[in-house]
């Protein structure tokens, strides 16, 4: 009798995997090559958006320069087939994109916090999720029931009347200077906070409740209270969440259309006041596009293009300030 233990079976190796075939694992090769095709075809599409649009702008900076017409003041578009004849400047448009945008971030950020912490922090459960969900169908209503929402009701029966006691008491200030036309900066960029607010709020109250809770509790144990908790480590914790939340409602911002067309006047200057009436680069291009003569759609090209540009050195900045308060905090993730 054989009192050899019997042989113990080989372990695969690993490198094998446990799929094989007479031409070796084919899945991930595939993978890699497909998901890389589709990132490429992002960039590529991209680029060529890109270069297309400046190639059709370009008789345009030829003839005021880069800076001539991100700054210029002036927008008088010729009808030439061949030749700009025109006079174009961008800078009104700039502005009111810029302006609409920033009251919109100044409305939407605070509150788009302030709910998120409430519904993930405060509110009981059963009042938590109802409140949820009308959030995410807030975010889901098209741009347009906004506008005409904020035209036809919001701007006369609640926006005008606090305007006219506003301009009454701080018309000495340059920002809230008078008259009241109604339409303006100012409507519009209240209208757009309301916009992005529910996607803002959306995407922050997810990055607040996944904070870990071990450290709530710690600091609890610690004895500080509900205040100092969500102010010392749940919102310093989510402050990646947050920027990013913040740069997706800016980005929605900066591009809309419909509703700042409704409700920023449509004029082709620019003031300092808060009541003027402008337009947006977005809003410039939908109201003249349609019966533009080719000259003037080369000018819109060359407004598209500056929109591409601002978007971009907007979200360049915020990388480099998420990037300079992560290398303070120790949070550099975004």
């Amino acid at each position: 009798m054989s009192t050899e233990a019997p042989e113990a079976p080989k372990a695969p190796d690993a490198r094998r995997g446990t799929l094989q075939s007479g031409k070796g694992r084919l899945a991930d090769p595939i993978f890699k090559w497909t998901v890389g095709v589709c990132g490429t075809v992002v960039l590529v599409i991209l680029a060529l958006m890109v270069v297309r649009t400046t190639a059709e702008a370009w008789p345009v900076f030829a003839k005021e320069g880069f800076f001539g017409f991100l700054l210029g003041e002036e927008w008088d578009s010729g009808r030439s087939r061949t030749e700009i004849t025109g006079t174009y400047g961008a800078w009104p448009f700039i502005y009111g994109t810029l302006v609409t945008s920033a009251i919109a971030l100044a409305i939407a950020l605070p509150l788009s916090i302030m709910i998120a912490v409430y519904l993930t922090h405060l509110a009981p459960s059963r009042l938590a999720k109802p409140l949820s969900y009308t959030v995410e169908l807030l975010a889901a209503v098209p741009s347009v029931i906004f506008g005409l929402w904020g035209l036809h009701w919001f701007l006369p029966h609640v926006l005008r009347p606090f305007f006219d006691r506003l301009e009454a008491a701080m018309g000495w200030f340059f920002l809230f200077e008078g008259p009241v036309r109604g339409v303006g900066y100012l409507p519009a960029g209240i209208v757009l906070g309301i916009m992005i607010l529910p996607i803002m709020t959306a995407i922050i109250r997810e990055v607040v409740a996944v904070q870990p809770l071990e450290q709530q509790m710690a600091a609890y144990a610690l004895g500080s209270t509900r205040w100092e908790v969500v102010t010392k480590v749940v919102l310093p914790a989510s402050f990646s969440g947050i920027v990013a939340a913040t740069m997706l409602g800016l980005g929605r911002a900066l591009g809309e259309t419909i509703a700042v067309l409704m409700l920023i006047g449509g004029s082709q200057s620019w003031g300092g006041s808060l009541f003027d009436t402008g337009s947006s680069m977005a809003s410039h291009i939908a109201a003249t596009f349609g019966e533009a003569a080719p000259e003037t759609r080369t000018g819109l090209m060359a407004i598209g293009v500056a929109l591409f540009l601002v978007t971009m050195v907007v979200n360049i900045l915020a990388r480099v300030i998420v990037w300079r308060l992560g290398q303070i905090t120790g949070d550099s993730a975004v």
